[in-house]
């Protein structure tokens, strides 16, 4: 199995070539292009690859003045690498990637960083595009191939010390294989200060996860819980309450799941996780909590630990009730229970592959901008990227600019060009009241 490894380049004087006029993201040849075969090709076998890639470990940043503005011009930062992971879907998934190669190589390159991209070579299916490739049984093996690729090349970046990968959407079987195998859960954060909730979304265990044994006429699916898994995702959902909000009590924790179908086991569990573990939690069915968040929202800091049938279908619901987003602009993180792994964290859309957008330089690139900037602060050491980030997309909203579903008309490609220009012009004010962010793992 091999892997090609293409490099954003950060450093001083390079500059990532924008599109040439009339061409789109998803059309210019470049390092940062999906379309360029040099990212494509095979070169050598993942492992070998990320041996020479910096570890997070090596990635120390160097703060002794200010980062580089947009004109390549150091003031006294070391050019630092860290290596990211990539994989890409089909759907409108190249033209996402071009955009997250784009941004992530733009905002790196202003604070004198360099960013290895270590891309999967695999272009991993949507529904639509598996669907197409012939009937059940073919969709069953493709499935399970996408699934064994990905998790390979999860397990190989985190053995390497890359701490994070930016996913585009792909098939949803094959995507919550990896998920089950690896035990992720999703972290989203939503609305801000006291107001704000945590989502958890248990990835790990339960009804989304599982096999099919297919029998003429019937599909039949088993999964699991354990107590194990549910001590790990509430133990996490602790941790990352406290991180969300240091120094303040967490108001609330409630946990969403069908509870009522597992013959009382689970709520025995979650009686003794929250004895264990000094936390009151709520423990209610789906319905419950839909209720009591229409009638009174969430009370100041809620956690909400969700089994995943219930955090996939109401992740848009709160994020348009409670934290005024739409899952077109969203980005949202992953992290692995799952010891080997537990290291790496994976960034994705929200949203999924819009496949009936592919190639018309019209998805919205706003949730695959998000993450590159989430992604450059986190863990490659440009602190105050997110707020940027947010600031120069405010002044594009000012603007009117736009995608179509976000009632603008501007293309996929006009959008990133305005962010850029935004982010240059706020860059400058945002760095220079930042803390020292440190790269990931340091």
């Amino acid at each position: 199995m091999v892997y090609a490894r293409a490099k954003c380049w950060g450093s001083r004087g390079a500059r990532p070539p924008a599109p040439r006029r009339g061409q789109t993201i998803g059309q210019c040849i470049s390092p940062f292009s999906v379309n360029n075969s040099r990212l494509l090709a095979p070169t050598r076998p993942l492992e070998r690859i990320v041996e020479g890639v910096p570890s997070h470990r090596g990635c120390r940043r160097e703060a002794v003045g200010k980062p580089s503005g947009r004109d390549g011009v150091q003031h006294g930062w070391s050019t630092v690498k860290s290596a990211v992971g990539l994989a890409v879907g089909r759907g409108t998934g190249p033209e996402l990637a071009a955009v997250f190669e784009r941004v992530v190589g733009e905002v790196a390159r202003a604070y004198g960083r360099e960013v290895d991209l270590v891309r999967s070579p695999r272009a991993y299916h949507s529904y639509v595009s598996l669907k197409a490739e012939g009937g059940i049984e073919r969709v069953r093996e493709l499935t399970r191939a996408d699934a064994e690729h990905y998790e390979r090349f999860c397990r190989s970046l985190a053995a390497a010390g890359v701490t994070a990968v930016f996913r585009t959407a792909i098939n949803a079987q094959s995507l919550y294989l990896v998920r089950q195998r690896l035990r992720a859960v999703k972290v989203d954060p939503i609305g801000s200060g006291d107001a704000s909730m945590l989502l958890v979304r248990d990835q790990a265990q339960g009804f989304y996860t599982g096999e099919n044994e297919h029998a003429p006429g019937t599909v039949t699916r088993t999964q699991t819980f354990s107590h194990a898994v549910t001590d790990e995702v509430v133990a996490l959902a602790l941790r990352r309450a406290r991180r969300q909000w240091p120094g303040r009590e967490v108001g609330r924790v409630v946990m969403a799941y069908k509870f009522h179908l597992l013959d009382g086991a689970l709520d025995a569990w979650v009686t003794e996780i929250a004895h264990r573990r000094g936390v009151r939690i709520e423990l209610c069915q789906p319905d419950t909590v839909n209720r009591d968040l229409v009638e009174q929202g969430p009370a100041p800091r809620t956690v909400i630990v969700a089994g995943n049938e219930w955090g996939d279908i109401m992740h848009v619901i709160l994020l348009d009730r409670f934290g005024s987003e739409r899952q077109e602009s969203r980005c949202t993180e992953n992290v692995h229970l799952d010891p080997d792994v537990a290291g790496l964290v994976e960034y994705q859309t929200v949203h999924g592959s819009a496949d009936d957008l592919a190639g018309r330089d019209t998805v919205n690139p706003l949730a695959t901008v998000r993450a590159a900037a989430a992604i450059a602060e986190r863990h490659v050491g440009c602190p105050g990227a997110v707020d940027a980030a947010e600031r120069a997309l405010l002044a594009m909203r000012e603007r009117g600019v736009g995608t179509p579903d976000a009632g603008g008309r501007h293309t996929t490609t006009a959008v990133v060009d305005a962010f850029l220009d935004a982010f240059a012009d706020v860059f400058a004010d945002v760095v220079a009241t930042a803390g020292p962010t440190p790269v990931a793992g340091s």
